[in-house]
Parts: structure tokens; C-alpha cells; sequence
């Protein structure tokens, strides 16, 4: 017996001439109606001026269809846009209600957007209203902050006064590149402020910034700033405290800090034999607690004149021992120890063409110096040589010689290295002090303890997904337009897509642990292995494979049926704050 849909197809066939379209839905949907539920339509349209000579479509939704496009497919080229929305138009009509066109798409239009998301008092008030939204929205915590600056290069010219510029690379340091700072809310990792600049400056002057925005956008005292060594600057940490709020960062071991880390040290290495030194468990995947840390803190005071006095604080210090951290300079030590034992060896090789021998003692020692220097191994190695003279005698004048011809001698001195051998006492004694760290904080004991401090700067990771979602995910190098407005601007669009992944990992994860729950089929490796801590990229690719059928008529009686949705991607959809609906509309 045929089906009603199969009734009313056979019909068709028989009266007139059908035309088949198929759609590639997949996550565009779910991205749309995330971004919607995100509020970033009307806060773009918001601030972005509308003129009445622009096409129909608003610059929000055009941002909004372009975002969903480029976390689905990782591809943020505008010759792409027009050519994706020319295959999907009845999806995109009916999951956003607005009457789309390809031409709403084209470069310019794309460029023009791009133009206005590069400027400053544009940007900053949407990436302020988002940030805000978003947190009274999803219910967000805003008590801690972290701050971190990363590079993305291009193949692009260099030119004075413009964005791309060499510097400090983390990247590639033979292509020019702009540097981004972001500030971070935890735990979920979301940008809440970001800022683009050239890629020479320096990481340190942009904290200062960055964090008084922060500060407007939050509207709180008490917040914890964490970073990295280069946001542990006087400067950075007398502001933070200045407004109410503390920071938490590692001590860079330059300046006075050096020369106090070695006491620091020594100190440690005593209470460690004494049995006093804190200890700081984590627990691993297993449920098992794992030891991360040691040390012990002290407390000290910081004194920074001010135009209007001196500011006062107190700042404790903790002086921490990574066994992790320690392993790895151990290693570290055990390759430059091998790479000096074997350069210093080459010093002197045997006698043979070609091969140049030292002739002057302070020529050698010069030379071991040296390696030993640049391998940093000093006091490490013990070298042992002996000097070699060889006596050549030669005939005086020409000609051959005879029994009675004179003979002068001639001595030839060289110098050998016999054996380079390590010193293992002083080399053990090395170890001893490997390991070792100093961070600062402004929070007391009862707002933080040491434990809870070393735990907290271990997840600086989450600021760092950041990056790595631009650059992965999103793709961001290399960078596909050449303006300084439109790098500035495609960077934030791409800031505003890692916003939304962020978002969505970080509700749906919640969802789960809330009811200690996982999502199963996410690993194609091990289809019964269930997570609790999706990414957002697992989360995406889940609705793989959704796409829209459209039979259509002369008659206009067309015919839609929608792949149906999994009961996995229902699950994502209900954790995520959405419902099925938002697919389901499509074959209305």
C-alpha cells in the first residue's frame, strides 16, 4: 500500500514535470538559532547604521548567516558566501523568516560589514552589549578573569604604520602578523573583550587596557585577574588592586625576582627536607589525586608611589616546586650535558687532511668555554687534555739529503681532549633546584588558599582555546583579505563566532554534569563511549548529514521532507537551550 507522500509524488509524476532540490542543512540551523538566542542580531543591527540605499537584508542577519556558515565549514573567504547561499535558500528563508538573496552576500557587501565591525566605537559597544547579554542570558559566573595575547601571521606586506608588522612570533617568525589580546571569563573560556593591534608591540602594554574594559563591562569589585608572567608587571598588578580587585600570575625570573628566587629556593629545598612544604593534589581522569605541586608562601609588601602618595598593599608569594616542571628541565639538562660532550669532543679531532687542529691552550680552553657557556652547563663537566709535541726533523737547504747534511728539528704542538666527564655531585645538587616557581597574588588566605591558587593558574589553558579555536577551527590564518579595516574586522567577526562556540560548549556541557549525564556516539572510534565534556566542534559535527528535500511543482504543491533529526541531536538541541522546532519549521 503506497503512503500519502508516496500517493501525492506518484500524482505528481503523472500531471506534470517535478523539479528535485536538495539542501545540505547540517549545523547551519542550530548555529542560527544559537546565534538568535544569543541576541547577536539585534545588538549588530543595534549599532551598525543602516542606510536606506543597502539591500533589504540587515547587517545583523547578514553577520548572523555568514557566522554560521564559517563555524560549519571553517572557511571565512567572502567569494564563498554567495555561491553557499545561491545552494541553500530555501533553508536559510526559513530559518531566519527574511527573504535572502544571493546578491545580500556578494564581496562588496561582505567588505562593507567588515568595515563597519573594524571600528572602534562600533566594536567595542557591541562586544560590551554581547558580553553583558550573555551573562544575565546564560546565567554566566563573573568572578574571574583571565588574560592572555597571541599572534596570527599572513602573507601579507609589511608596510610602516600598517596592522601586519614583524615581531615575537608564535607562529611563524618569518611572515609579518597582527597580535590579539583577549580577556576571558571563567571557566568557560568566553572572550569578553578583545583588542587587534599591530603585531611588534609588546605583549605587556596591553593588559592595562584590556582590563579597565573589563572592569566597565562587569561592573564589580573583587574580581581575580589571572595571567601569565607578562601581565605580572608592577604596573598591571597596582592597577588591578587600585579598582578592588586581585590578580594571580608567575613571576618572570628576571631583576630583583632572580636574585630573590635563589633564596626562595634554598629555603624551599630546607622545608622540603624538613617535611614542611604544602602539598597540592588533582584529581586525574580516573578519580585518582595526583601530585602537581609543593611549596610554602610568604608574605611581603609593595610599596608604588603614586601623584597623589605611596599605594600599600600586601602580596603574598608562593614558592612552588612542579615535579612536572622539574622533569622536563631534567631532560632539558640531560640534552645540553650530551650536545657539550660531544661539541667539546669535536674540538680536537685526529690528525688527517682537512681537519684543523688547536694549537694554543687558550685556544681550547676559549673553546670549551664557550660551548659550555652556550650549552649552559656550567660547573657540570670536568675536561681533561694533554698537549702532543711532535719533533720533525728536515734536511737544511735543497736537494737530497746524505749522511753528512745537517738536520734541523721542527716541533709540532697540538692539544687532544682525552674524556669530558659529568660531574654527578654537582649535577645532582643542579636537580635539586629544577622545578621551581614564584607566583604573586593580592587575595588573602581566606579568599584563597595556596592550594586553590596553584589549581586556579593550572586552567590558564581556557583563554588559550581562544586562539586555538581561531586557528583551528575557524582558520584564521591565513588571512584572506588585505586592508587594515578588514583584518580588524574579519578578526572580530571571527572573536563573535568563537563566542558562540564557547557558549554552546559551556551550556550543554553544564546541562550534563547538572543531571551526570553523557552524549553518547560523539567518538567514531568508540561508538559506546559516552562524554560529559563535549567540545563544540564534536557538538557540531553531530548533525552531520541533516538535509532538506524539496519536490517542487508547476502547480506551486511542492513537496518538503527534512532528514530526520537522531535522537542524539535532539538531546544536543533540548541541553542547549533550543528545541527541534528550529529544524522542523524547515518543512513548513
Amino acid at each position: 500500500m503506497l503512503t500519502k507522500l508516496e500517493e501525492k509524488i506518484q500524482g505528481s509524476f503523472e500531471k506534470e514535470e517535478l523539479e528535485f532540490i536538495t539542501e545540505k542543512v547540517d549545523d547551519v540551523v542550530l548555529l542560527i538559532a544559537y546565534l538568535e538566542k544569543m541576541d547577536l542580531r539585534k545588538i549588530m543591527d543595534k549599532y551598525i547604521p543602516f542606510h536606506w540605499k543597502q539591500r533589504e537584508l540587515s547587517w545583523g542577519w547578514t553577520a548572523v548567516i555568514w557566522l554560521a556558515y564559517i563555524l560549519s565549514e571553517g572557511d571565512h573567504r567572502k567569494v564563498k558566501m554567495e555561491i553557499y547561499v545561491r545552494g541553500a535558500m530555501n533553508t536559510l528563508r526559513k530559518a531566519t523568516g527574511q527573504p535572502i538573496n544571493p546578491l545580500d552576500f556578494s564581496d562588496d557587501r561582505l567588505s562593507h560589514l567588515l568595515s563597519h565591525l573594524s571600528k572602534a566605537n562600533v566594536w567595542e559597544e557591541i562586544e560590551r552589549e554581547l558580553a553583558e547579554n550573555s551573562i544575565e542570558v546564560f546565567e554566566l559566573p563573573a568572578a574571574t578573569v583571565r588574560c592572555d595575547a597571541s599572534t596570527i601571521s599572513g602573507y601579507h606586506v609589511s608596510e610602516v604604520e600598517g596592522l601586519m608588522q614583524f615581531g615575537h612570533s608564535k607562529d611563524n617568525g618569518n611572515l609579518p602578523q597582527i597580535k590579539i589580546m583577549s580577556g576571558a571569563l571563567d571557566p568557560l573560556g568566553m572572550p569578553l573583550i578583545t583588542e587587534v593591534v599591530s603585531g611588534e608591540k609588546a605583549d605587556d602594554i596591553l593588559y592595562i587596557p584590556v582590563i579597565e574594559k573589563i572592569r566597565n563591562i562587569l561592573k564589580k569589585d573583587g574580581l581575580l585577574f589571572v595571567s601569565d608572567c607578562k601581565g605580572s608587571a608592577l604596573k598591571i598588578r597596582s592597577c588591578i588592586v587600585e579598582h578592588g580587585n586581585r590578580y594571580l600570575s608567575p613571576l618572570p625570573l628576571t631583576g630583583n625576582t632572580a636574585k630573590e628566587m635563589e633564596a626562595w629556593i634554598t629555603d624551599g629545598i630546607k622545608k622540603r627536607t624538613d617535611g614542611c612544604l604544602e602539598f597540592v593534589y588533582k584529581e586525574n581522569a580516573k578519580g585518582e589525586k595526583v601530585l602537581v605541586a609543593e611549596g610554602y608562601e610568604l608574605e611581603r609588601i609593595i610599596t608604588v608611589p603614586q601623584d597623589n602618595g605611596v599605594k600599600e598593599w600586601t602580596e603574598r608569594v608562593f614558592v612552588i616546586k612542579s615535579p612536572a616542571y622539574g622533569k622536563q628541565q631534567e631532560k632539558g639538562l640531560e640534552k645540553r650535558l650530551k650536545n657539550a660532550q660531544e661539541k667539546i669532543n669535536k674540538l680536537t679531532p685526529p690528525r688527517g687532511k682537512g681537519r684543523r687542529q688547536i694549537t694554543e691552550e687558550k685556544a681550547l680552553l676559549e673553546g670549551i668555554e664557550r660551548i659550555i657557556e652556550v650549552q649552559k652547563v656550567e660547573g657540570l663537566l670536568e675536561v681533561k687534555y694533554e698537549k702532543e709535541i711532535e719533533i720533525e726533523e728536515k734536511y737544511k737547504g735543497k736537494g737530497r739529503g746524505s749522511a753528512k747534511r745537517k738536520k734541523r728539528k721542527k716541533e709540532k704542538v697540538r692539544y687532544q681532549i682525552t674524556g669530558v666527564h659529568k660531574n654527578e655531585i654537582k649535577i645532582e645538587q643542579a636537580k635539586e633546584r629544577f622545578g621551581w616557581k614564584a607566583f604573586v597574588t593580592s587575595a588573602c588566605k581566606e579568599e584563597m588558599s595556596l592550594s586553590e591558587a596553584i589549581l586556579c593558574y593550572r586552567k590558564e589553558y581556557r583563554v588559550e582555546r581562544i586562539f586555538n579555536r581561531l586557528k583551528s577551527r575557524l582558520k584564521i590564518s591565513p588571512l584572506y583579505v588585505k586592508n587594515d579595516d578588514q583584518i580588524i574586522g574579519l578578526t572580530n567577526l571571527l572573536i563573535l563566532g568563537t563566542t558562540a562556540s564557547t557558549l554552546l560548549e559551556f551550556v550543554v556541557r553544564r546541562s550534563l554534569e547538572k543531571d551526570k549525564a553523557g552524549l553518547p556516539d560523539l567518538h567514531p572510534e568508540n561508538k559506546i563511549k559516552k562524554t560529559n565534556k563535549p567540545t563544540a566542534e564534536r557538538i557540531l559535527k553531530a548533525f552531520s548529514g541533516i538535509y532538506l528535500n524539496i519536490i517542487k511543482t508547476p502547480g506551486g504543491n511542492d513537496i518538503i521532507k527534512l532528514t530526520a533529526l537522531s535522537e542524539l541531536q535532539k538531546e544536543i538541541l533540548q541541553r542547549s537551550g533550543l528545541d527541534e522546532n528550529v529544524y522542523l519549521q524547515l518543512e513548513t
